[in-house]
């Protein structure tokens, strides 16, 4: 990579230790009835992500690598357990903690995989892992307090911690030669006496950033010395490209009694977006409360719906595998072809399923969005959609089949060599 050609990005000591989620009143002098909406939920940012898919979405010929799922359908084998408990007629009201049978399942899934002791009483079953998010946040903030996240960052968390009246405050990675690292120091410049937790995707979408171990002990030694919570969205742990089976985990640095609340889904691993099933794991004490949040919300996640997670979790390990090994396949397939243009700034991500790069002078990356649609017939995400950090950056989501990430290479490839591809993208 030539590094002439892309400026530095936006000098990080722009987003203060106080840099917030922008809070513009929307409406506010102009419309009576939005008026009476409380300001935190009336000024909940809009999706960057969803602009662009709305823009593209029914262009004939379209490849949508703008959202954060794959293209592969929920496997056979969960269907079928769920379609099983449906016919035999589990459609009533159930256990609001979750089936013992799924939280059981959660709990040997994750003995086997991150080695902690085998407990389903740590394990809570919830309408998504958005919705675990949610939990999470009304147990640690409130109105007035500060959630400490670190950006570019996956915007739901931050609107969450918005929507509970808390205040997110955006601490911008570091960027290099090797990618997105944490810095530690400016962490721990962010936390004021209003702080009350924060917020650690790793593996991290949009920037594929992976925390190491001393990454995760010194995040854990800030909370503990200031009293803070760590939610730590873990979610893309399995699809990690490293030595290891999976991305170092709290789990591996952490002691009994640490105020660390994981939360996870069915979603990326086992194919099942649409579902909106997760759980959340937090320490035993914690499960009338967090059973209270789960009654006073959704009353509890279908049962039939659980019977197809626990096929998932019990049998679903060579799937699991296979949608690692594609994904793999899928950043080198696109992220080679990208690099050899010698027209993107772009580091191979260590995890998940993404690609974070810079394409050499063009800034504006939300009409740049909107220009690979009518042009590339590609449809990428914005890296403003992320956050502070973000700024001249997309994101590309490699989790498909390779027929398409080949066609979609070929198309931005290119575009970026300047061959114009205006009315022949959808070929």
């Amino acid at each position: 990579m030539n590094s002439r050609a892309f400026p530095a990005p936006e000098d990080p000591s722009a987003y203060s230790a106080s840099a917030h989620l922008p809070l513009t009143p929307v409406g506010a002098g102009e419309d009576p009835y939005l008026e009476r909406v409380r300001d935190h939920i009336r000024t909940l940012p809009e999706s960057g992500i969803v602009e662009v898919m709305n823009y593209g979405r029914d262009r004939p010929g379209m490849i949508p690598l703008w959202a954060g799922e794959g293209d592969v359908a929920t496997p056979p084998f969960i269907c079928e357990a769920a379609a099983t408990a449906l016919h035999a007629g589990e459609t009533f009201y159930t256990w609001q903690r979750g089936l013992p049978e799924l939280r059981g399942a959660i709990a040997r899934y994750m003995a086997r995989t991150y080695g902690v002791a085998e407990n389903p009483d740590r394990y809570f079953v919830t309408g998504s892992g958005m919705q675990a998010i949610h939990i999470a946040l009304a147990m640690a903030v409130g109105a007035g307090d500060e959630v400490i996240i670190p950006s570019p960052s996956w915007p739901n968390a931050a609107a969450a911690a918005q929507k509970a009246g808390a205040r997110p405050v955006y601490v911008p990675f570091a960027y290099g030669k090797d990618g997105f690292s944490l810095d530690h120091e400016r962490l721990a410049e962010a936390i004021t006496p209003r702080t009350r937790a924060i917020f650690l995707n790793t593996p991290a979408n949009p920037t594929g950033f992976v925390a190491t171990h001393d990454d995760l002990r010194a995040v854990l030694a800030l909370a503990r010395r200031h009293g803070l919570w760590i939610i730590a969205d873990e979610i893309y742990g399995r699809f990690y490209y490293g030595d290891a089976p999976r991305a170092p985990s709290f789990h591996d640095v952490m002691d009994e009694g640490d105020h660390i609340l994981f939360v996870q889904t069915f979603s990326k691993n086992w194919a099942m977006t649409g579902w909106r099933v997760g759980w959340i794991e937090a320490d035993p004490r914690l499960g009338q409360v967090i059973e209270n949040l789960i009654q006073y919300s959704t009353s509890g996640v279908a049962a039939f719906m659980q019977r197809g997670a626990v096929a998932a979790l019990d049998q679903g390990e060579d799937f699991v595998a296979a949608q690692i090994a594609r994904a793999r396949k899928g950043r080198d397939l696109v992220a080679d072809a990208l690099i050899a243009t010698g027209k993107v700034d772009l580091v191979k991500p260590p995890g998940a399923f993404y690609l974070f790069f810079r394409i050499a002078g063009r800034s504006d990356v939300r009409s740049l969005g909107l220009t690979l649609v009518d042009e590339a017939n590609v449809g990428l995400a914005p890296g403003t959609a992320f956050g502070p950090g973000g700024e001249g950056f997309m994101r590309l989501c490699f989790a498909r089949g390779d027929a398409q990430l080949a066609e979609a290479s070929r198309r931005l490839v290119a575009w970026l060599q300047g061959d114009g591809l205006t009315g022949a993208g959808a070929a």
